[in-house]
């Protein structure tokens, strides 16, 4: 599972090394470095790629995830999946959840699952995870799952990370329609109608689909599956693996990483408690320390 250490920046290489080795443990302290400011700025690997799955709450993320990291398993992947949490990163209780709901699959050694917190980024976003993404296919796990806990604006950046998209939605058109106001389909490559089994889940597919030929950007895939009973996830499967990336879909996603990193550079200035301050007094205009914070950002060298 090891790789070449290309590009490294100031980390620990031994622990490092031990992660592209396939240590497990020193992967989650390697990804727990990352998380705290440390980057190591590993290439991509060119044959294993990312999956963000998104929609709203209570559609079957978690489930058809753990569906579809079993046929991945069963067809010689291994996947990590890194279920985004805005809440607090201490109890842990979010990803006991999200093993419960993924089923067996969370317990199988070709399947890491890390569960994160977006912390106080902006919009959810996490500036960092496009270098654990990248850490993770160089530690030879083949399909990175990306898993937000909604399909609301805030979770267009997380997600923006993933080379490929999910919006997961129920038999409801009513969801889909607050997806569209967020904006989340113009970045998704797939649309898939979980559920699949209840009545009205075809009826939703047919005015989903409708509904997005009116547009002028290229439609998303239209997919009916069930995680509860297993039909249509290898098609969903086949389905993502064949995909073949739209150049405009690419460029917003480029849009919302870049707005995510800078929003970042923002949230962690370390003056900016001190102008929000002189703000507040009115001794600043937000011109101004918006002028101050920007010529003193430290890019540390990314």
């Amino acid at each position: 599972m090891a790789r070449a250490l290309v590009g490294i920046g100031v980390i620990d290489i031994n622990l490092l090394s031990l992660a592209l080795e396939g240590d497990r443990r020193s992967l989650a302290r390697m990804i727990t470095s990352i998380e705290s400011g440390e980057r190591t700025n590993l290439p991509k690997h060119p044959n294993n790629w990312s999956l963000g799955v998104t929609g709203p709450p209570g559609v079957g993320k978690s489930t058809l995830i753990g569906s579809m990291a079993e046929y991945w398993v069963e067809n010689g992947e291994t996947v990590a999946i890194l279920a985004i949490d805005p809440s607090s990163p201490v109890s842990g209780g979010s990803l006991l959840a999200d093993r419960l709901r993924m089923g067996a699959i969370g317990t199988n050694n070709s399947v890491f699952i890390r569960s994160m917190s977006s912390r106080n980024n902006s919009g959810g976003s996490l500036p960092f995870l496009d270098d654990i993404v990248s850490l993770l296919s160089n530690c030879g796990w083949t399909r990175v799952i990306i898993e937000t806990v909604g399909s609301g604006q805030s979770e267009i950046r997380v997600v923006a990370y993933a080379d490929r998209i999910l919006l997961v939605d129920g038999p409801d058109r009513g969801d889909i329609i607050q997806a569209e106001k967020a904006g989340i389909l113009e970045l998704s490559d797939v649309i898939v109608i979980n559920k699949a089994d209840l009545p009205n889940a075809k009826n939703t597919a047919k005015m989903v689909r409708e509904g997005l030929e009116l547009g002028e950007s290229p439609s998303p895939h239209i997919h009916l599956a069930s995680a509860l009973d297993g039909s249509g996830i290898s098609e969903l499967v086949e389905i993502l693996e064949s995909l073949v990336i739209d150049k405009s879909r690419q460029k917003i996603r480029n849009r919302e990483q870049l707005l995510a990193n800078w929003d970042s550079l923002l949230l962690n200035h370390p003056e900016i408690e001190g102008n929000l301050e002189n703000i507040s007094d009115g001794s600043k205009t937000i011109t101004e320390a918006i002028r101050d914070m920007a010529s003193s950002i430290n890019f540390g060298g990314n």
